[in-house]
C-alpha cells in the first residue's frame, strides 16, 4: 500500500484521537524507519520515547519469536518461568524491588493511585502543573492540561491538587491546608511540557516533606526510566528513593508493557484482588522485557546516554537558545516554532517531536545512537536553521 491509501483508510475507519504526521511508516531497523513510499528517516522521536534499543532490535525479535513458539499467553492465575525471569531481572536493576506488570503507563499510574489511597486511607493526590500522567479517568485527574480534564470534570476524582513543579513551598501550602493527602505524583522531568527540570535538592527536600507528613512519593518514570537518562531510574541521580515508580515506554522495546515498582513496605499492604490485569505479565511482553533489560545491561547502554546528550548539545549549540534534559531525553529551544522546524526536518529525513512549548523540540534518540547518527541529525538540523534565517 502506498502512503495516500494508508492515510485514507486510517482517516476513514479510525476515530480521530491523534494529530498525526502525514507519514505512513512500514518498516524500521536500528535508528531508522522507512515509509510506504520507500523514504528513509533517522528516528530521534522513537514512537514517543519507546524505542530505547532502536527499531526491531535483534535480541528482542529473537526472544519474541522463540516465546511465541512455546507459550503465547496464560493469565496470572498460574506461575510462569518467563514472567519470573523478567520480574527478577527488573528487580535487580531497579531501585525498588516489588513489581506489578500491566500493559501501559496509564495503567501503571492507575494502579499506583489505587494503592496509595488504599494503603493510607486518604484520597487526596498532589500532582504538578504542566504534568502529564495519562488519559484514563484516574490518571487524567492527575494530569494538568485543562483541555484534557474539563470535558470530564464531573466524573473525575475531586481530591486532586496541583502544585508548581520545582516549588517546595507550593507543595507545603497544599499539605498545610489539606489533611487528606495520600501521595505526591510527579514526573521527575516534565517531558510533554518541554523537558522541564527541577534540582536534586528539590527532590531530596520533597522526600523529606513526604516523610514528615506520612505521604507517599510516586515518580512517573514512564519516559525517564529504563536507562534513558543515564541510570535505570533518574531517582538514583537525585539520591532519592520514592515509594513507587511507574514504567512503560522503553520497557518492552515496542511491545505493550507497563510496570509499577513498589517498596517492600508498601507491597506488604497489597492484598489479593486489590488490582488485576488479564494481559499484564503476558509471556510475549515478558520475553521482550527480558531481552530489553539484558541488552541495556550487557551492552552498557545506560552509560552511553550522557555521552549522546553531550555530543548532540555540542553539535547544535551554535544554532539554538538552549539544550536541556538528561541523557536521551532532550529539549531543544530555538527562536523558531516547532510547527516550522519539525516538517522541515522531515523533509531532510529526520523525525523529532514537539512539546507543549511551541519553541521546544524534543529529541528522544535510542541508546544505540552513535557519532554518525548525531552528525546526520546535526547536518539536517543546521540546514533547517540556516534556511530559516537566510
Amino acid at each position: 500500500m502506498k502512503t495516500q491509501t494508508i492515510l485514507k483508510d486510517e482517516d476513514t475507519f479510525l476515530i480521530p484521537t491523534y494529530r498525526k504526521m502525514p507519514l505512513a511508516l512500514v518498516r524500521g531497523k536500528g535508528c531508522y524507519v522507512w515509509d510506504a513510499d520507500g523514504n528513509r528517516y533517522l528516528d530521534f522521536y522513537g514512537g514517543h520515547c519507546v524505542t530505547a534499543l532502536g527499531h526491531c532490535p535483534a535480541p528482542v525479535v529473537d526472544a519474541i519469536q522463540k516465546q511465541s513458539e512455546r507459550l503465547l499467553f496464560y493469565s496470572n492465575v498460574v506461575y510462569n518461568d518467563t514472567r519470573a525471569h523478567a520480574a527478577r531481572l527488573l528487580a535487580e536493576m531497579a531501585p525498588l524491588h516489588r513489581i506489578f506488570f500491566c500493559n501501559s503507563g496509564t495503567e501503571a499510574i492507575e494502579t499506583a493511585l489505587k494503592i496509595a489511597r488504599k494503603s493510607t486511607g486518604r484520597s487526596g493526590i498532589i500532582s504538578t502543573r504542566n504534568g502529564f500522567h495519562g488519559r484514563t479517568l484516574g490518571s487524567l485527574a492527575a494530569t494538568w492540561n485543562p483541555s484534557y480534564r474539563n470535558p470530564f470534570k464531573d466524573v473525575l476524582a475531586s481530591a486532586h491538587y496541583f502544585a508548581e513543579f520545582g516549588d517546595l513551598e507550593s507543595v507545603e501550602s497544599i499539605l498545610s491546608r489539606n489533611e487528606d493527602i495520600a501521595a505526591i505524583l510527579l514526573e521527575p522531568i516534565q517531558s510533554i511540557a518541554g523537558i522541564i527540570e527541577a534540582s536534586s535538592d528539590y527532590f531530596q527536600k520533597l522526600r523529606e516533606l513526604c516523610n514528615r507528613h506520612d505521604v507517599l512519593l510516586i515518580f512517573d518514570e514512564i519516559q525517564t526510566g529504563v536507562g534513558r537518562t543515564g541510570t535505570f531510574s533518574i531517582s538514583e541521580q537525585f539520591r532519592v528513593t520514592p515509594d513507587m515508580i511507574t514504567l512503560a515506554k522503553s520497557l518492552g522495546s515496542g511491545i505493550p508493557v507497563g510496570a509499577l515498582l513498589l517498596s517492600d513496605r508498601l507491597s506488604d499492604e497489597v492484598q489479593y484482588g486489590d488490582q488485576g490485569s488479564t494481559f499484564g505479565g503476558g509471556m510475549i511482553a515478558m520475553s521482550a522485557v527480558i531481552a530489553t533489560l539484558e541488552s541495556i545491561q550487557n551492552d552498557g547502554l545506560m552509560e552511553r546516554a550522557p555521552e549522546i546528550f553531550d555530543a548532540i548539545e555540542t553539535a547544535i549549540k551554535p544554532y539554538v537558545t538552549e539544550v536541556r534534559g538528561h541523557g536521551c531525553l532532550i529539549g531543544v529551544r530555538t527562536e523558531l516554532s516547532t510547527s516550522d522546524i519539525l516538517p522541515a526536518l522531515r523533509k531532510n529525513g529526520v523525525l523529532a517531536g514537539g512539546s507543549a512549548d511551541p519553541n521546544v523540540m524534543r529529541l528522544m534518540p535510542p541508546l544505540i545512537t552513535n557519532a554518525e547518527h548525531i552528525s546526520e541529525f546535526a547536518d539536517a538540523f543546521k540546514d533547517v536553521m540556516v534556511r530559516a534565517h537566510a
